[in-house]
């Protein structure tokens, strides 16, 4: 598949991200839509909001970020997400979620279905299906975007929110699998993550899950990817940590964006994955504005 300005759908959660030294846009869904406009793909995400005046400055964060806001939807009874999130010394956050919020029901309206019907590619991660709600459109979209169309599963493990019946399920329907090294031991079923696993993990998940490709990051140690039958791996480079929210997701997009586009190597696409996510994470926030020379990152 090759597409100069892919078509990608992200679908699940879009909140406030309540960290020590601000208040930030946030939500991996969201995250990984926000960092795909930036590189410059057609980016539709399906959530909602609330109502209220959290729900009200999001969507003007997005407008002004240029984002499509045609798909969002707004719930009069539930409020807009948010999320109290604490800082470790490395810089990686810990996170309390609120519950019973409006990103819980997520409804498809004509805009997204359209959307859907024409995607390179359907983004979703394991949040946003807390709630059977969402599992029902999920499937709907599933059943909507093209046959030829990726289907991207961002594994995020967030307890009580740590389904592994649901993620394994989900594994299954997945064109690529992304995860941390911490989750695909979990999956895998070792328990705690050994360094240098990663190609086993990743080998064991493709047979036993089906997926073409899957994905596992290592924070400071790097990033590997199997596609194809081979296996990638790009070390980290060392960085000062601002804080780590959103670089898993910025990588993503990075990562996503290059491989549908088919313009460079394997490898390459997962060099410059790395390097927007470890730039993320040295700057506040999920949402940096990216830098108008790639080469900053």
């Amino acid at each position: 598949m090759s597409a100069a300005s892919p078509r990608l759908l992200c679908f699940g959660e879009i909140l406030w991200d309540f960290l020590p030294d601000g208040i930030f846009a946030g939500g991996a869904p969201f995250n990984v839509a926000y960092h795909l406009n930036q590189l410059g793909a057609d980016t539709h995400l399906i959530s909602a909001v609330g109502r209220d005046l959290l729900g009200d400055e999001l969507l003007r964060r997005m407008k002004h970020w240029g984002l499509n806001l045609d798909s969002i939807e707004r719930h009069q009874g539930l409020p807009t997400g948010y999320v109290t999130a604490t800082l470790g010394a490395a810089g990686d956050a810990i996170y309390e979620i609120t519950p019973s919020v409006a990103w819980d029901q997520i409804t498809l309206n004509e805009d997204g279905i359209r959307a859907a019907i024409k995607a390179d590619a359907l983004v979703f991660g394991s949040l946003a299906q807390r709630s059977p709600f969402n599992r029902a459109a999920l499937d709907r979209l599933i059943a909507v975007v093209p046959s030829t169309a990726w289907r991207v599963f961002d594994v995020n493990l967030r307890p009580p929110h740590d389904d592994l019946k649901l993620v394994k399920d989900l594994a299954a329907r997945t064109t690529l699998l992304k995860l941390n090294s911490e989750e695909a031991a979990t999956i895998v079923d070792w328990g705690k993550p050994a360094a240098g696993r990663e190609e086993s993990d990743a080998r064991a998940l493709a047979e036993k899950y089906g997926c073409p490709m899957v994905c596992i990051t290592a924070g400071a140690r790097g990033a590997g990817l199997l596609r194809k039958g081979q296996w990638f791996w790009e070390p980290a480079h060392p960085i000062n940590v601002t804080d780590t929210v959103g670089a898993g997701d910025a990588f993503l997009a990075a990562l996503i964006t290059l491989l549908l586009r088919e313009q460079l190597p394997t490898e390459e696409c997962l060099s410059h994955a790395c390097r927007l996510g470890e730039w993320v994470a040295s700057q506040r926030g999920a949402t940096p504005v990216h830098p108008a020379n790639s080469a900053s990152y």
